[in-house]
């Protein structure tokens, strides 16, 4: 499928000629470039002079009917502006078709630094336990907001989060075929035995880790989380846990920080980071810790095995999407090893 930059010159022109009417720019030199990253969602930078944005666009195909929903992202941004959770400011959804093939939206482009290795190997030790402490901070400021005070009160389903989660995924599990992996079929059958029955509700980012902060140039302040396509309403501690699986994974796996002796780093153990969590939002688990973190992996996991099997059709969207995938088996077996510590 061809990006934006790819298509004919009469598409950016249409593209153009449309933002002209909806944003300021000089729109008669303007140039879009793809912005590599990890997204499902083609994103790109958009130069229009004096201007830069970000455009961000479903992808063209058939899609499952949930997916890659653009208009969710931009109305939790929208809704979040005026809270303490940074977000770049969205300028203007286009439901469409008609202009570059799928709906998409603009937001303001964030000069910020983004940090794929949780080691922070470029950065000093203060430096690094500032970035951790920014992003508990702002993961514990999202779960902190009233989301119906600010028109997010239909953004999802709030109650029986796990007992639903687990439902869903072990049919993705199932209904994407391949090999299957033994310790997703205990984690299928064993997770529902320790599932809380608590309500707790908050909006949940769904992929919140360290690569979807934008961090400040010069400094550690988190300037925006970006990257909402999974956002819903759902259990924070779901979100938090899984925040954490770098703490579990080997340095194979992900980048995993599991092997490695953190002390000295300046970047905090998964205990001091869940703490720290905890001392900020109030929150009390209402089941054992490694119960969040197994279905942290599970679910991981099932994306991830879907994902490899795609890829093993050629329906993937990603050139990634193999090689990610089979990081499925491991990220399950992380999660059964949590689990069991329970019993």
């Amino acid at each position: 499928m061809l990006s934006i930059a790819d298509m004919e010159r009469d598409t950016q022109e249409r593209l153009f000629a449309y933002l002209r009417q909806h944003l300021e720019g000089d729109w008669g030199n303007a140039k879009i470039r793809p912005i590599v990253g990890g997204q499902s969602n083609p994103t790109y930078l958009i130069d229009a002079g004096e201007k830069l944005y970000v455009l961000r666009k479903q992808p063209g195909g058939t899609l499952l009917p949930s997916a890659h929903a653009v208009d969710r992202e931009f109305r939790v941004m929208h809704a979040l502006a005026e809270t303490k959770v940074p977000v770049p400011r969205v300028l203007h959804f286009c439901a469409s078709i008609d202009i570059v093939g799928t709906p998409f939206y603009v937001m303001v482009f964030v000069t910020g630094r983004v940090f794929k290795d949780p080691l922070l190997p470029q950065l000093q030790p203060a430096e690094r336990a500032a970035v951790y402490d920014g992003m508990v901070t702002t993961l514990g400021a999202l779960h902190m907001v009233d989301y119906a005070s600010i028109g997010l009160a239909d953004f999802g389903r709030p109650g029986n989060y796990f007992g639903r989660q687990i439902d869903r995924w072990s049919r993705q599990y199932r209904d994407a075929g391949g090999n299957t992996i033994a310790a997703m079929d205990e984690l299928i059958h064993r997770l529902p035995q320790f599932a809380p029955d608590d309500n707790l509700s908050s909006i949940v980012h769904g992929d919140f880790r360290l690569e979807n902060l934008l961090i400040a140039p010069q400094g550690t302040q988190v300037l925006a989380v970006v990257d909402w396509e999974l956002s819903t309403l759902g259990h924070p501690l779901a979100d938090l846990a899984y925040n954490c699986f770098y703490f579990r994974l080997p340095r194979q796996v992900f980048l995993g920080m599991g092997e490695t002796n953190l002390a000295g780093t300046g970047i905090p153990s998964e205990e001091e980071y869940v703490s720290a969590y905890f001392r900020q939002t109030g929150i009390t688990p209402s089941a054992p810790w490694p119960f969040y973190i197994a279905f942290a992996f599970f679910r991981l996991a099932a994306i991830l095995h879907g994902m490899l099997q795609r890829a093993m059709k050629g329906n993937a969207k990603s050139d990634q999407a193999a090689t990610q995938g089979i990081l499925a088996r491991p990220c399950a077996e992380a999660g059964l090893a949590a689990l069991r510590i329970i019993g």
